[in-house]
C-alpha cells in the first residue's frame, strides 16, 4: 500500500528520482516522472533502456519523490518491481503523464522502442518533512 503522504507528493508534479543496479553492481539513477495507484509506484520508461534492462536482472529499485516547493520535503521507497506493463496501456499512461507534466501528448517522435510500466510495490517507505522524519516499513 502506497502511503497518503507519498500519493500527496506524487500527486503535485514532482518528479522523482529511480535508482537500480547496474550489471557491475554499481548504483544508476535517473530523474523520471512517477506516479501511483495504491499498491505500486509507476515508473514508464523503454525496454532498450538501461534502467528497464537493470530491473529485468534484479527487480530492486529506490524512488525518491520530492518536494519541488520544498526540497526538504522527500519520500523515498524502496521496492521492487513485480509486474511491467506494455503495449497500449504503457503509451497510453506516458499520454497521461506528459500531460500531467507539459500538458501535451508524448509526442512520437522521442519514442525508440516499445514503452513499458514498471510496477514497483514497497519494501519501506520513508517520508521526510521539514525535521520530521516518519519511517514505516
Amino acid at each position: 500500500m502506497i502511503r497518503d503522504d507519498v500519493k500527496e507528493l506524487v500527486a503535485r508534479k514532482n518528479y522523482a528520482t529511480i535508482s537500480t543496479l547496474l550489471p557491475s553492481g554499481q548504483i544508476q539513477a535517473h530523474v523520471v516522472w512517477v506516479d501511483c495507484d495504491d499498491d505500486h509506484i509507476l515508473i514508464n520508461t523503454e525496454v532498450e533502456l538501461r534502467k528497464f534492462k537493470n530491473v529485468q536482472a534484479d527487480p530492486r529499485a529506490t524512488v525518491t519523490i520530492w518536494d519541488k516547493r520544498n526540497p526538504h520535503v522527500f519520500a523515498e521507497v524502496r521496492g521492487r518491481v513485480v509486474q511491467t506493463v506494455t503495449g497500449t496501456e504503457a503509451r497510453s499512461h506516458i499520454n497521461a503523464l506528459a500531460q500531467k507534466y507539459f500538458e501535451a501528448d508524448y509526442p512520437d517522435e522521442w519514442i525508440q522502442s516499445e514503452r513499458v510500466i514498471l510496477k514497483i510495490v514497497p519494501d519501506s517507505q520513508i517520508f521526510f518533512a521539514a525535521g520530521m522524519h516518519d519511517i514505516r516499513r
